[in-house]
């Protein structure tokens, strides 16, 4: 009689972020005063055994872990120095940490960190792509917030409209995505879910999207055309220093209210060609929000045959300009606007040619 296969991660959510940073007060206020996130955990003094600070935030169903590194010789501070403040760790909800190890080790993945009881919880950890590992974690979410985390609360955020995750956008390096998008499928039980290739200009890059059979968790996983001129997704590789994390999106069911309200937090946003809204008629119906309030905030709209979306990326602050968020409103559509960048590209080929012609 065959053995059935195991299949540990059918039930797989993102159980958290980690945030990797240089300044833990710095990216808390950014996170809290613009974003409206809540400190559930303030950090509490490193230890010997946790030479680290860590502060836990959330918002909606979006939890995340900024952690700053108090030692040198700590992976967290190897981290920093090769890449800067990032994300460097996709954590997953697992109901079987142990498991979810074993069967992807098994199959595969490159071991981080061995099964270990951390309070009521238990976590294990493998290489995801470039520096960035997925935990697997196994708790309790009601009774048990990341016990290695404080227990104090810090200051509560406003709140901005922001729930969840849409998706983790990730460059790759030539040569990497079929590879990576094995890894996902084979070790980790997810689906390929879209792909296409995006040519800008004399630019281009191929992406294909993964996502966990319990359709919780997405990654876009894109990486460069060589034959190509160098574009964003080079630029990121080369000041980042390989792979990672792009952005995030996170999701709000009112991307109107949640846009305007971040803004006048003090994030900017990246901002739209008036162009693009004088096209915009030409190829979609508007089935919520107005062209007036999507031009006053910039936001994007693209449509597929489920529905539309609603997007806009905020202006990097990055140092190396290598992480962003993204804040996306799905109205039925299942795809990820990549139709945007071709009208964005047009809009601004417009707007040249009507300035010259001024």
């Amino acid at each position: 009689m065959t053995k059935p296969r195991s299949r540990p991660f059918d039930d797989v959510v993102v159980d958290h972020i980690q945030y990797t940073v240089g300044d833990l007060p710095a990216a808390t206020g950014w996170l809290v005063d613009g974003y409206g996130f809540s400190v559930f955990a303030a950090p509490v003094a490193p230890t010997t055994t946790r030479p680290v600070r860590s502060a836990g935030l959330r918002q909606g169903r979006i939890e995340l872990v900024l952690t700053e590194p108090a030692v040198d010789d700590h992976p967290a501070t190897a981290y920093l120095e090769r890449h800067g403040d990032g994300v460097s760790d996709i954590a997953l909800g697992v109901p079987d940490a142990a498991a979810a190890f074993t069967e992807a080790v098994r199959r595969g993945a490159r071991p981080s960190s061995s099964p270990v009881r951390r309070g009521n919880a238990v976590t294990a950890a493998v290489m995801a792509f470039g520096d960035v590992t997925h935990t697997f974690v196994q708790r309790d979410p009601a009774t048990d917030r990341l016990p290695w985390l404080g227990r104090t609360p810090g200051v509560t955020g406003a709140g901005t409209g922001l729930h969840g995750i849409d998706h983790f956008a990730v460059c790759l390096e030539p040569g990497q995505l079929d590879p990576t998008v094995d890894f996902y499928t084979d070790v980790l039980d997810f689906d390929m879910i879209f792909t296409e290739r995006i040519v800008v200009g004399t630019q281009a890059m191929n992406s294909k999207v993964v996502q966990s059979r319990s359709a919780a968790v997405t990654l876009t996983l894109i990486e460069p055309d060589t034959s190509r001129e160098p574009g964003q997704i080079d630029s990121f590789l080369k000041n980042h220093g390989g792979a990672g994390v792009q952005h995030v999106a996170f999701v709000t069911d009112d991307i109107v209210s949640s846009v305007g309200t971040i803004s006048g937090r003090g994030i900017e946003f990246l901002r739209t060609p008036a162009t693009y809204y004088q096209l915009l008629a030409e190829r979609v119906e508007l089935a919520r929000h107005t062209g007036a309030e999507l031009r006053a905030l910039n936001l994007l709209v693209d449509e597929d045959p489920g529905g539309q979306l609603f997007q806009i990326f905020a202006r990097s602050t990055h140092p190396r300009d290598t992480f962003f968020v993204e804040v996306i409103e799905r109205f039925g559509a299942r795809t990820f606007g990549s139709s945007n960048i071709k009208s964005l590209y047009e809009a601004v080929e417009l707007q040249r040619a009507q300035g010259h012609d001024a």
